[in-house]
């Protein structure tokens, strides 16, 4: 039978989360402190409930990249991938070898942007990302606000399952760290929470 390693990204593979970072990153540290009141508000709004969860990740996502090129930005995510690489909690690349020398399939679901999770799963042999989606209009220019739904909770099951619909035939091993990942863990075979930590 088919083994899937499904991994969450943000927290479970890294210490920090790669949205933030990838602010910092792409945008440079004047726009980013000059921005953190509001992106700090936001995300407190969703805390306390006043915002959903998308509503606030749209909110920030298109008050920092709303009419970038798209070529741009996946330039920005290429590089982004030796960040990654130091955000990695330990022995991250050790478990990521051993299932690939094992034959497993791997996948990344996370509710982060796919445009910069794919640079670096790449580099790690790693062909599927299932994640969020950013929408680009027909000026090649990314629009704000995302293509697909916010890859989280039972999104991350109905994603998966739209890669690998035949659900009886593969033994499933998840790994996640938040309330966002409750879902794929009870879908899963085996389970492993802040497995890294």
């Amino acid at each position: 039978m088919k083994t899937i390693i499904a991994f969450d990204f943000d927290g479970t593979l890294t210490k920090k989360d790669s949205f933030l970072e990838f602010i910092r990153f792409s945008k440079g540290k004047t726009f980013f402190y000059t921005n953190i009141l509001y992106i700090g508000f936001i995300w407190g709004l969703f805390k306390v409930s006043l915002l959903k969860r998308d509503t606030a990740k749209h909110y920030i996502f298109s008050r920092c990249f709303k009419g970038e090129t798209i070529n741009l930005f996946n330039e920005k995510c290429e590089l982004f991938s030796k960040e990654i690489e130091k955000m990695l909690r330990n022995k991250v690349n050790e478990k990521i070898l051993e299932y690939l020398n094992k034959g497993f399939t791997i996948i990344i679901i996370s509710a982060s942007i796919e445009n910069w999770i794919k640079p670096w799963a790449n580099t790690k042999g790693i062909k599927h990302v299932l994640a969020t989606i950013p929408e680009v209009n027909e000026n090649g220019e990314l629009s704000g606000i995302f293509k697909s739904k916010n890859c989280v909770n039972q999104e991350k099951v109905n994603r998966l399952l739209e890669l690998f619909p035949d659900r009886k035939s593969y033994h499933l091993i998840s790994y996640g760290d938040s309330d966002g990942d409750r879902a794929l863990l009870e879908f899963s075979d085996e389970a492993y929470f802040n497995y890294f930590k």
